[in-house]
C-alpha cells in the first residue's frame, strides 16, 4: 500500500499544499468511530412522532423531517468537523447516533423506516463533506425478528449510498439480552451479505431500557465484553473467514482481563484466541485516559487496534486534571509507547485494511 501524502503542522491540522515550512510528513489519521450526535432537532422530532403514533394509532402519520443543507453544514462545521480540524483528524467514519437507534422500540416497519431516515441523513453529510466523512449504516434490528430487513438496508446503504460498513447491535432488546449470541445461525444471513459486500461491522448497542444497566457506563461496555466472549467461545470465523468486527470503547473490559480470557480458553478447551478471533476482530481507541490507552496498546497487538475518538459522544467536556477534552484520544495515542510504524498502523493502515471500500475510495482519490 502506498502511504498517503499527508502533511501535518506541529500544532495539528493538515496543510493544503503540504510543503510549507514547519509541516511534516505523516500518515492519514482516520477516526473509525463517529456518530451524528448533533443532528438537527427535526430529525429526532420525526422519531418522537413516529413512536407516539405507535402508542396511539389515531395520531396522524409523522411528516418526514425537512432539514436543509445549511442546517447540516452548521451542525457539522461547528462541531465534529471543527474538532477534527483542531485535533488533526483527516477523515471520520460516521454513523447515526447510537443511543437513538432504539432497537427495543416499535415494530419492524417503524425500525426499518427509522433506519432509512437515519442513513439517508448520514448520506447527506458525506455528500456535503466527502473528504471528511465516510458513512456507516444503522440496521433496522428488532429483537426476535428475522434479520431480513437488516440485510436489505445494508445492501442499500453500501450499493446505493456508498457506505463502508455497518453498526451491529448484539442486544436489540436494550439491556435484557434476549437475542442469540453472535455465533448463532440467526445472524448468518447478515454475515453472508457483509462478506459478499466486503464490509465490516462495529459492534454497538443502543440505549439501555434496563434500569440496572446505565447506558453509557455499563451497557455499552458490557456489550463489548460480552460480544468478545461470545466470539471466543464459538467458531464463527471458520464459516465466515472474511468477516470483520470492530469492538469499540477499547474492547470494554477485554484488554484488562486478557489473561482471564486466555485462561478460560485453556480451561474450556476453546480454540486459541489468536487463531480463532484476532484475525477478524479489532478494537478501537475510545479510551479516555492515558493509562487506559497504554494498557490497550501494550496488551493488544498493534495490528488489531484502530484509531477512534467518538468525539461529542459519551464522554464530553474537559478533563479537570488538564486543559483538554476527554475525547481527544489522539493525544493519548501520540504519547503511547507505540513505535512510529505501529502508530501509522493504528492511525491509518489498519482501518484501510478493515474497511476495504474506504481504502478503494481513498486510492481512487490518490490518497
Amino acid at each position: 500500500m502506498v502511504e498517503s501524502l499527508t502533511f501535518r503542522s506541529p500544532e495539528g491540522g493538515t496543510g493544503r499544499d503540504g510543503r510549507a515550512a514547519g509541516w511534516e510528513y505523516g500518515p492519514m489519521i482516520i477516526d473509525c468511530h463517529g456518530h451524528y450526535t448533533t443532528a438537527p432537532p427535526a430529525h429526532q422530532q420525526f422519531r418522537d412522532a413516529q413512536l407516539a403514533r405507535l402508542d396511539d394509532p389515531s395520531r396522524p402519520a409523522p411528516v418526514p423531517a425537512r432539514i436543509s443543507d445549511d442546517e447540516i453544514r452548521e451542525t457539522i462545521e461547528n462541531n465534529q468537523l471543527k474538532l477534527a480540524r483542531e485535533r488533526g483528524t483527516d477523515l471520520t467514519i460516521f454513523s447515526p447516533r447510537a443511543s437513538s437507534m432504539g432497537h427495543h422500540l416499535g415494530d419492524q416497519a417503524s425500525a426499518t423506516e427509522w433506519a432509512r431516515r437515519c442513513n439517508d441523513l448520514i448520506h447527506r453529510v458525506t455528500g456535503l463533506f466527502p473528504d471528511a466523512f465516510a458513512g456507516v449504516c444503522q440496521l433496522p434490528q428488532v429483537a426476535g425478528e428475522p434479520v431480513d430487513d437488516c440485510v436489505k438496508e445494508l445492501e442499500r446503504s453500501v450499493t446505493e449510498l456508498g457506505f463502508v460498513g455497518a453498526n451491529l447491535n448484539p442486544d436489540p432488546s436494550g439491556g435484557h439480552w434476549t437475542s442469540p449470541p453472535l455465533t448463532d445461525e440467526y445472524w448468518f444471513p447478515l454475515y453472508a451479505k457483509m462478506s459478499e459486500l466486503g464490509v465490516p461491522a462495529m459492534i454497538h448497542v443502543s440505549t439501555s431500557c434496563n434500569p440496572a444497566a446505565h447506558t453509557l457506563g455499563a451497557h455499552y461496555l458490557n456489550a463489548d465484553t460480552t460480544a468478545f466472549m461470545q466470539l471466543v467461545s464459538g467458531d464463527l470465523f471458520t464459516r465466515f473467514g472474511d468477516l470483520k468486527f470492530v469492538i469499540p470503547h477499547g474492547g470494554g473490559a477485554v484488554p484488562y482481563h486478557w489473561g482471564r480470557y486466555h485462561g478460560l480458553v485453556t480451561r474450556e478447551k476453546y480454540r486459541p484466541i489468536a487463531d480463532n478471533v484476532m484475525r477478524n476482530v479489532f478494537f478501537d481507541t475510545c479510551v479516555y485516559h492515558q493509562p487506559g490507552i497504554d494498557l490497550l496498546t501494550s496488551v493488544i497487538d498493534p495490528d488489531n487496534i484502530l484509531f477512534a475518538s467518538e468525539m461529542l459522544g459519551a464522554v464530553r467536556g474537559n478533563n479537570p486534571d488538564g486543559d483538554f477534552s476527554w475525547d481527544d484520544t489522539k493525544r493519548y495515542v501520540d504519547a503511547s509507547a507505540l513505535s512510529d510504524a505501529d502508530r501509522s498502523k493504528v492511525y491509518e493502515l489498519n482501518t484501510r485494511r478493515v474497511y476495504p471500500r474506504l481504502d478503494a475510495r481513498l486510492k481512487a482519490a490518490g490518497k
